[in-house]
């Protein structure tokens, strides 16, 4: 291109220097012509005004040199702009190379781009730009929205050689206002769709803009709308890609954080799909699983799986199995699994997709539940977690003990048949059992008509164990009361009760085949002891017990009835009350 200008400026300077010297002798003739008049000669007919027409032809045709040449670079410049814009799809830089070109094309002062919403159909303000590429403020770029708005509706170019005389536009507003002189305007034009328009202007110089500029922008404008919008295409594919890239991570996420095992599988049994769970759950990693026969990670366990695999692909049924497998490197576990047909937006069935779920742990807390049940009240049992983690193998701690026992029970059942003798007694048991677990105590174990109550054992840990020992003894003489108020008297009887705090071992005792959780230790002869000093409808209490509950309840001090080897017994309580609050 450089060598293409420098050629035409050299045939530009032959001819100007041709049309010089044809002036010089146009010049130097008219000189001699009354000389050689005066001697007899004469210049031929017509030479001069030939010579003048020469030089004025001369004239124009360097200038259409220039003209030619200046057009000739346009286009150049165009091109190699058409081939800069159609290279690059980010939209800015389409948009910024678009307004510069604009403006160096027609010799504008500055100029801006406004392009159509798709969804909206609105005109938006996108660029502006000045002669000197650098970016306009937007609320500063004052133009006439009259034009703007009849080329973006017309799909036909303005061109308003002075814009303040134009009777068109003269009145608007923004024309008074910012008093541009040259005023250009040509849509962006797409496969017969309006996407915006290019508005470029001079403020000082009138009659700018004319056929050439405006043939030229059109052109130019025409391909830049293609531009323009493969850019867009390229940001709205782009933008949807991103948005399928964020939802796939999400739903990689979320399948990677689904405690079930999920498992996909082609028709052939192939596996598709293998989630973490899976992994966990099987113990195989998702490399070793994915494109592998669903038997290879979950062998068959019973006869009758593989027709169960063919319900699901053929009739189309969810199924729900529970297997009990051997898994290397776990051993036996418990699984259920649900499978239903995998099918496409048509119903058409392409797969299977598998829910595994770990019902071992839950097994193994069933069996610690039906261990402890028989132990706990129901509040207490939906606490039990792991069977593990209640140390029943032995653990020393501080416990309370109630110790209850029916008097005069013997020769009560001598009296009576026996079957009344088991519904009677039933039914005491049956009030201080209700009584010892309304404090969440646990029943330690029945021994005839006696019932022992334990405090703060790893099943039932409490900080204020004594005292709900003895609100319990306390409920329990209560409703013995109550149930004396439903009983023939020949059936009312009497509990014994004591209460002792201290120090002793808990957990399972038996053999292997049959265990049972107990205390051992000093606070549960003691209680026994307690029970046997105290008479019919007492609760008798420790020292020890006594030293935790002394602002809670009214006692009074007793000389022991009974010492059973205990020589520094010296002194026991009976509770007469619960001490009223200040």
């Amino acid at each position: 291109m450089l060598h293409t200008a420098n050629l035409n400026q050299d045939r530009h300077d032959q001819l100007r220097r041709l049309s010089e010297q044809v002036a010089a002798l146009e010049a130097s003739l008219r000189a001699q012509h009354d000389l050689l008049r005066q001697r007899g000669m004469a210049l031929p007919a017509g030479l001069l005004d030939q010579l003048y027409y020469v030089r004025n032809d001369l004239d124009t045709l360097s200038g259409r040199v220039i003209d030619e040449a200046t057009e000739l670079d346009q286009l150049r410049a165009l091109a190699e702009t058409i081939k800069l814009i159609n290279s690059s799809l980010n939209l800015d830089e389409v948009l910024t190379e678009v307004m510069d070109t604009a403006i160096g094309l027609t010799g504008a002062e500055r100029g801006y781009i406004m392009l159509r919403d798709p969804e909206t159909h609105e005109m938006h303000f996108r660029v502006a730009r000045s002669a000197e590429r650098t970016d306009l403020d937007e609320e500063r770029f004052t133009v006439s929205q009259t034009i703007v708005n009849e080329v973006a509706q017309t799909g036909k170019p303005v061109v308003a050689r002075n814009a303040l005389l134009d009777s068109r536009y003269s009145a608007q507003h923004s024309i008074v206002m910012h008093a541009p002189r040259s005023v250009l305007c040509v849509p962006l034009e797409v496969k017969g769709r309006i996407i915006g328009v290019v508005y470029a202007d001079n403020r000082r110089v009138p009659d700018l803009f004319g056929g050439q500029e405006l043939a030229l922008l059109m052109g130019f404008a025409n391909q830049a709308a293609v531009a323009i919008e493969n850019a867009r295409l390229f940001n709205r594919v782009r933008r949807a890609l991103l948005e399928i890239t964020e939802m796939k991570q999400l739903m990689d996420n979320v399948f990677a954080s689904i405690a079930s095992g999920v498992i996909t599988t082609d028709l052939n049994h192939a596996i598709l799909t293998f989630n973490t769970a899976a992994e966990r759950i099987l113990g195989i990693p998702q490399d070793q699983a994915v494109g592998k026969p669903l038997e290879s990670v979950l062998p068959t366990v019973f006869e009758g799986f593989d027709a169960l695999l063919q319900a699901v692909h053929q009739e189309n049924r969810q199924q729900v199995v529970e297997l009990e497998p051997v898994l290397a490197g776990r051993g036996p576990v418990n699984l259920s699994l649900k499978l239903a047909p995998l099918q496409d937006a048509e119903g058409v069935t392409y797969g299977m997709a598998l829910v595994v779920d770990d019902l071992t742990e839950i097994k193994k807390r069933d069996a610690t539940l039906n261990v402890v049940r028989t132990y706990l009240p129901p509040s207490l049992v939906r606490n039990i977690q792991s069977i593990d983690g209640l140390g029943l193998g032995g653990d020393e701690r501080e416990i309370s003990v109630v110790f209850a026992d029916v008097r005069g029970f013997t020769s009560f059942s001598e009296q009576i048949p026996p079957e009344d003798v088991m519904t009677i007694i039933n039914r005491y048991l049956t009030s201080s059992t209700e009584a010892i677990q309304l404090f969440d105590g646990i029943i330690d174990k029945y021994m005839g008509d006696a019932v022992v109550g334990l405090f703060n054992t790893q099943l039932n840990p409490q900080t204020d164990h004594a005292e709900r020992a003895v609100r319990a003894a306390l409920t329990m003489a209560y409703d013995v009361r109550a149930l004396h108020e439903v009983l023939a008297p020949d059936l009312r009887l009497h509990y014994g009760i004591g209460v002792d705090t201290g120090m002793a071992m808990l957990g399972n005792v038996g053999s292997p085949s049959r265990k049972e959780f107990t205390a051992l230790g000093a606070p549960i002869n003691f209680a026994k002891l307690l029970q046997d000093n105290a008479l019919p409808g007492e609760i008798i209490i420790s020292e020890n017990t006594l030293q935790c509950v002394r602002d809670l309840f009214e006692v009074e001090p007793l000389q022991p009835r009974k010492v059973k080897g205990q020589f520094e017994f010296q002194v026991m309580y009976r509770v007469t009350g619960v001490k009223r609050r200040a």
